[in-house]
């Protein structure tokens, strides 16, 4: 492609908006532009990278016997209310009506749409199993939308759903995905981790998330190198190597501490460590139950731990006025000693002597609170982030923490769509049972941010071989190499994708633009070529410079992209 002909509007300066790495060079580089909060278009450039990362996706889907079909973006909310989650959704789930005023939804996900397809065509054993997919787009109405292709309200997802007659075929269909990823991710040049993870809203009751590793990631993975074992932060038990001091208990003192709210401000003004602070929250169950959770005040509250202690029901923080209520204080004051509710108390505080907690009373504390003899809990349990120094569950060595992007997620998902869809299938013995589900899924247009939170530097973006957008770049910077400029483009264009910048612009700007949109190889006609005939090789992912007579260019790029 020559560069006058093709659409390429790069900026100089990141935009204001831009948060991240990524959204800053890829609204710099053109790839993208914005159209409203979380929704982009695709510009020339975005989309060849879009279509790359699509087509390995599709082709190792293929390979794994997965079958392409394409459904609606929009659903009817008759197939939602089968499951519950017209009303369990949330507000991302956007709805509507049409002009019969019969309601709809932009499809976040599509499991409601493949079970019903299933249901109507599966009728037996022998049509087991099944896998099917898509890559198409999805519409998720973020609260805050941010940082680009990262987290938007629309982007494209590869989904995928496999059937099942037998837990046997379920682990086979489950094992099958996670390899199939684990290529997927290989073939786009990534650096990821394979982690358990939460279900969440899509349900089943065994995940894994696959994660590009990037400092810049929203998760957190805790990781073992001695076994191995990963999850993401959100199931990782709390086990300390800590133990307590041995202490007497001391007397219960209510001390005051004049508009003392959070954890680290009461520590700084009593003087004491921070990990001796406690922190009581006040939770609404269903809209109906209030409970509180008391945690140390330099642990932080891990909410799906809370919500599978749960049992999976719906909670939320109690606002200001409930908790006054409540409590008769204000936030920052509260404490689990006369509470008349449900307290869940973190297993951190069990043997902890001589702690703070909130007097239910503004501007007062308690000091020397002891649990067990200050209060009591009705339930002691693993509700905290692992920290570093805590240890592995499976061999109790130290663990690790990294920053993760979201890339992937696999579920088995059981029977939880089949069973509420009566979507059955008769087995070998002639008896109706519901067919399990797995689900499957890849952020596409997100792999494109992650790669480049992954991949960048302080000139632009250094795409992997395989998912940029042009494989080589060629630069002349003299008029009088045009003619062996046209020549090396027109020759090896046939055999990769090249970006020919015949701009009458200075090298300077060639250069820069080169670099900003992450081509992996520039060819130079400059003085080498003038002086010995031989062309620049600049490899943007090391900086490294080889100078190749054009006779041998050919085989040298074949063995150099090998690397790239």
């Amino acid at each position: 492609m020559r560069r006058t002909r093709f659409f390429l509007p790069t900026l100089r300066e990141d935009p204001s908006e831009a948060e991240t790495v990524s959204h800053k060079l890829l609204l710099r580089g053109g790839f993208i532009r914005k159209v409203a909060s979380g929704i982009y278009n695709f510009l020339p450039l975005g989309f060849r990278v879009l279509k790359k990362i699509e087509n390995i996706v599709r082709e190792e889907m293929n390979k794994a016997g997965a079958l392409e079909i394409l459904m609606p973006l929009v659903q009817p909310a008759e197939l939602w209310k089968e499951t519950g989650r017209w009303e369990a959704y949330g507000k991302e789930l956007l709805r509507f009506k049409d002009r019969k005023e019969h309601d709809f939804c932009l499809g976040p996900t599509h499991e409601e749409i493949v079970t019903d397809l299933v249901r109507k065509e599966v009728r037996s054993y022998r049509d087991l199993p099944l896998i099917l997919y898509q890559i198409a787009p999805k519409f998720r109405d973020e609260i805050r939308p941010r940082f680009g292709l990262m987290r938007a309200r629309e982007f494209l997802m590869k989904d995928a759903y496999s059937f099942d007659a037998d837990l046997e075929g379920v682990e086979k269909s489950y094992q099958l995905m996670y390899s199939t990823y684990c290529k997927i991710f290989e073939n786009c040049g990534l650096k990821f981790k394979a982690v358990k993870a939460h279900t969440g809203a899509m349900g089943g009751d065994f995940s894994h998330e696959f994660m590009v590793l990037s400092e810049t990631g929203e998760d957190t993975l805790a990781i073992c190198e001695n076994c191995g074992y990963a999850s993401n932060i959100e199931l990782t038990p709390a086990i300390s190597k800590a133990s307590y001091p041995i202490e007497p208990i001391k007397p219960l003192e209510k001390v005051y501490t004049p508009g003392v709210r959070s954890a680290k401000d009461v520590a700084e003004y009593l003087g004491f460590p921070l990990e001796k602070i406690t922190k009581t929250l006040i939770y609404i169950i269903e809209e109906k139950e209030p409970i509180a959770v008391v945690i140390r005040g330099d642990h932080e509250l891990n909410e799906v731990k809370l919500e599978k202690i749960l049992g999976g029901k719906a909670f939320r923080l109690a606002t200001e006025e409930e908790i006054l209520k409540l409590t008769g204080a204000h936030p920052g004051f509260l404490g689990p000693k006369g509470l008349s509710m449900k307290i869940i108390v973190d297993k951190a505080l069990e043997n902890y002597p001589n702690f703070v907690i909130g007097a239910n009373e503004d501007n007062y504390h308690y000091v020397n609170a002891n649990l067990g003899e200050t209060f009591k809990a009705d339930l002691l349990a693993d509700l905290r982030k692992a920290t570093q120094g805590d240890l592995c569950p499976q061999c109790d060595k130290e663990l690790f923490f990294l920053k993760g992007i979201e890339v992937g997620h696999i579920f088995k998902l059981g029977t939880k769509y089949s069973s509420a869809m009566r979507a059955t299938f008769l087995d070998r013995d002639g008896k109706e049972k519901p067919i399990l589900m797995g689900c499957y899924g890849i952020g596409v247009s997100r792999i494109i941010s992650a790669a480049i939170e992954q991949n960048n530097d302080e000139k632009g973006i250094i795409f992997p071989w395989a998912i940029a957008p042009f494989q080589i770049g060629i630069i002349s910077l003299n008029k009088i190499f045009s003619d062996k400029a046209e020549k090396l483009y027109s020759e090896l264009s046939a055999l990769w994708e090249v970006l020919y910048d015949d701009r009458e612009e200075s090298p300077g700007v060639k250069f820069k633009d080169m670099d900003l949109i992450g081509i992996p190889l520039q060819l130079i006609l400059g003085k080498s070529f003038q002086e010995r005939g031989e062309i620049e090789v600049k490899i943007r992912k090391k900086d490294e410079r080889f100078y190749v007579r054009e006779e041998n260019l050919k085989n040298f790029i074949s063995e150099i992209s090998k690397t790239l």
